[in-house]
């Protein structure tokens, strides 16, 4: 396996080009190893030539091309970092023209449209989301469960916070979450709360070694992160699945993202 270090850089947040260049990637990490550097807001002639002379060092000092993936709606920035010695990969070229083609119309070349939002509106609707999903965090505001669009369910440490951010940011969902305590486990049931949203629950299943690891991490060597209580929770949690009839999915093998779109579908 050999290093190659990658840009993600955009007249923006980045966040585009950081998400399609890590697909891309993803298909080749088993034989390469990348390093990924991120660079935001190049939005001015100046800053990129000072990035156009960092691609060029690193190009000599490493012995190969930084690969740069970026979204630059400006040409005139654009063609200063496409003629540094990297491999410039324009994540815009593949769709914009296709589109331009289609539309009839050209490009408007605006800067911060990348990662925006076309209006007010849609803005603070998101930001209302995203504020949701944290008030409603960890079972914090049970009173306000039926305000949510989807409720997920599971043992501590198995995908449920990450992944209400993730639907509240990328697809708009309201969405809170409730983690399953001794308590439950003891009564066989959930609060009355849940029980009057059940159609908005589901929930989330991982297997015992996987959460082992994970808790292993946050506190190692504690009865929390033991085996034992990761298999008896995990088992536990899926008997209360199965007995009220809850959909779940498993998160142990499978990316925030994967998850989120399965949950997307059956809503």
């Amino acid at each position: 396996m050999f290093n190659r270090t990658v840009f993600f850089v955009s007249e923006s947040t980045g966040i585009t080009a950081e998400t399609l260049g890590q697909s891309l990637l993803s298909q080749f990490s088993q034989a390469v190893k990348f390093k990924t550097i991120y660079m935001p807001f190049i939005s001015t002639p100046k800053k990129a030539r000072e990035l156009a002379r960092r691609l060029n060092d690193l190009a000599v000092s490493e012995g190969n091309r930084p690969i740069v993936f970026a979204t630059m709606p400006e040409i005139d920035v654009r063609d200063i970092l496409r003629d540094a010695n990297c491999l410039y990969i324009e994540l815009f070229d593949t769709f914009i023209g296709p589109l331009s083609e289609e539309l009839g119309v050209g490009p408007s070349g605006k800067k911060g449209l990348s990662h925006g939002f076309s209006n007010d509106d849609s803005y603070e609707h998101r930001m209302s989301t995203i504020n949701f999903a944290m008030t409603n965090d960890d079972g914090a505001c049970l009173d306000k469960y039926n305000q949510a669009d989807v409720i997920l369910v599971g043992v501590s440490r198995s995908g449920k916070t990450p992944t209400c951010l993730y639907l509240a940011i990328h697809f708009d969902i309201k969405a809170a979450n409730y983690p399953l305590t001794d308590e439950d486990f003891e009564a066989g049931r959930l609060p009355q709360a849940l029980l009057d949203n059940k159609k908005k629950l589901i929930g989330l299943t991982i297997e015992p070694m996987r959460l082992n690891k994970i808790r292993e991490e946050r506190r190692r060597g504690s009865d929390y992160a033991s085996l034992g209580r990761c298999k008896r929770e995990t088992r536990m949690a899926e008997q209360i699945f199965r007995k009220l009839r809850i959909r779940s999915f498993d998160t142990t093998s499978h990316s925030i993202e994967e998850v989120s779109s399965r949950i997307m579908k059956t809503l």
